[in-house]
């Protein structure tokens, strides 16, 4: 067992989680493959099903109804599965294509993992990337110096979010032993309830992510005030999910690791 309030690990998601502020490499890419289908959808209706692995987003983009009858009055038909797996394959080449331009780190994420590394836990990561989609995506984080001891994809388990299959790979490939030393950081809500159903602490991140949906340099690019309504409504949904915290950006998270790790000293669990 963990000594004392000793974390074992953290386990982060990636888009708009510790890369792509605002996370926005799937937006782009999603919005392409659904125009070249000659069906527009929205950024709010692309962004609604975010965290999901990829094929199951497009899946559930085509189960709306203003989007069912687009479909339908452009191909002459109701979706089928075997339209839903064509559009997966063909999604694939737009996600390769937007991943490199949406691969910065955000902002004060590599204090953030030295401090983790510095409380002795390991850090781990996963995503609703399919495994042949995140290859430049690992590398030009290292590039950047990020490199976690654990990346699990959509593609490596059986299912996705919000089952917590892959944030138990995770721990397995980790060599964690007490789930409530575990912390999972996301910035969507089906991220959230991933960790909560693998039974680990949780942290929603309001601002950097799917939530708000802008780059850093627009978000900085606002007033106060417009970005008070922003977060305002990206804590909502974001305390709605679930999560036992929710803050800005991954750059506020030790704060809240110190509190969890008090939490664990004084016996409570997730």
């Amino acid at each position: 067992m963990a000594q004392g309030g000793a974390l074992q690990a953290v386990v982060f998601d990636w888009a708009g989680t510790t890369v792509d502020f605002g996370s926005r490499a799937p937006i782009l890419a999603f919005m392409a493959l659904f125009a070249d289908n000659k069906v527009e959808i929205s950024i709010e209706e692309a962004r609604a099903p975010m965290g999901l692995e990829k094929r199951d987003h497009i899946a559930a983009v085509l189960k709306m109804p203003h989007i069912a009858d687009a479909w339908k009055q452009t191909h002459g038909a109701e979706v089928t599965v075997a339209d839903i797996d064509r559009l997966y394959q063909d999604f694939i080449p737009y996600q390769l294509k937007s991943i490199p331009s949406c691969s910065k780190l955000i902002p004060g994420a590599l204090d953030v993992f030295a401090d983790i590394r510095a409380r002795g836990a390991k850090i781990g990561s996963n995503t609703g990337y399919a495994s042949m989609m995140i290859g430049q995506l690992v590398q030009d984080a290292a590039d950047q110096g990020y490199v976690p001891d654990c990346t699990i994809t959509a593609s490596d388990v059986k299912h996705g979010r919000p089952y917590p299959e892959m944030l138990w790979k995770n721990l397995i490939e980790l060599d964690v032993l007490d789930i409530k030393t575990v912390v999972k950081v996301d910035d969507t809500v089906v991220g959230i309830e991933e960790g909560l159903n693998a039974g680990c602490w949780t942290v929603g991140l309001a601002v950097s992510g799917n939530e708000v949906g802008l780059s850093f340099e627009e978000w900085s690019a606002l007033s106060a005030s417009e970005q008070l309504s922003l977060k305002e409504k990206a804590y909502a949904k974001m305390n709605a999910s679930g999560a036992h915290y929710v803050i800005d950006s991954i750059a506020d998270l030790p704060a809240v690791l110190d509190a969890i790790e008090q939490r664990l000293a004084n016996g409570e669990k997730p």
